[in-house]
């Protein structure tokens, strides 16, 4: 659900976007493209617990290694916090990642990271979400070891060109956030929005999403949140590549000419 992902993400920025201007506070354009570029980035990551996902591929053996340990990580929280009514299970994929609390804890310390951090911590924040946000937006072109490099360099690139576009007066630094000290705080909410809209599309799925944890339903910690099973449907299906995928280009590009006023 890569691609999926990736357009729901830019799709749902786009989407505050439009809803800001017409609360009588557009974004600049500026914060407008990095949001849905980071958002897009950001609704791939909660797969970090699946060694076959995109993101656990996109940074060599560094994220391979880093998917090892989530995934780790989230099979000893299940474990730990199970209840009676939850199953068995032989890995942590779909669980700790996949919730609201990680997606809050992620999006705060990306935050905390940006405004301590200062140029060069945005711009790794920057590059990882571009990276993502390329090999998801673009996942025909970026299949295969060879295009690493390339994608990697153009993430560099944009993440520069952005950061140095953003840092000028008015271009969004302090947007939404105005005190001093308080530029690029915030860099976390796309992140929290990614992650959550990718829970929300995970929960379409056959498998749902355990997106309320740790909130018990039942005699169930890890309640897998959905629709009635007649509504779901498999990931990679043809509902998600003919129906899902083209309706967030439409409601993206809606949502973008809404944000910058066209409409």
């Amino acid at each position: 659900m890569g691609p999926a992902h990736s357009l729901s993400g830019a799709a749902a920025w786009l989407g505050v976007g439009a809803a800001t201007a017409a609360a009588g506070r557009p974004m600049p354009w500026p914060v407008l493209l990095a949001g849905a570029l980071i958002c897009a980035g950001a609704a791939l990551a909660p797969d970090l617990d699946h060694k076959a996902a995109t993101i656990s591929r996109s940074f060599g053996p560094v994220s391979r290694w880093l998917c090892e340990i989530v995934d780790k990580l989230s099979y000893a929280v299940y474990k730990a916090t199970k209840k009676p009514g939850d199953p068995r299970r032989s890995g942590g994929h779909r669980t700790l990642t996949h919730t609201w609390l990680w997606a809050v804890a992620i999006g705060a310390g990306t935050s905390a990271l940006a405004i301590t951090g200062g140029r060069w911590a945005v711009l790794f924040i920057l590059f990882v979400h571009m990276v993502l946000a390329i090999e998801g937006l673009l996942w025909r072109a970026t299949r295969g070891s060879s295009s690493d490099v390339l994608v990697w360099l153009l993430a560099a690139t944009s993440a520069w060109i952005i950061a140095d576009i953003l840092d000028q007066p008015g271009n969004g630094a302090g947007w939404l956030f105005t005190e001093p000290g308080q530029e690029y705080l915030w860099l976390g909410l796309p992140i929290v929005l990614g992650a959550l809209v990718h829970d929300i599309g995970d929960a379409l799925t056959v498998s749902g999403c355990p997106v309320l944890w740790p909130i018990p339903v039942g005699r169930k910690r890890w309640y897998p949140v959905g629709p009635p099973k007649a509504l779901r449907f498999r990931a990679g299906s043809w509902v998600e590549l003919k129906v899902l995928m083209p309706v967030f280009m439409v409601l993206g590009g809606v949502g973008c000419a809404a944000a910058l006023n066209v409409i």
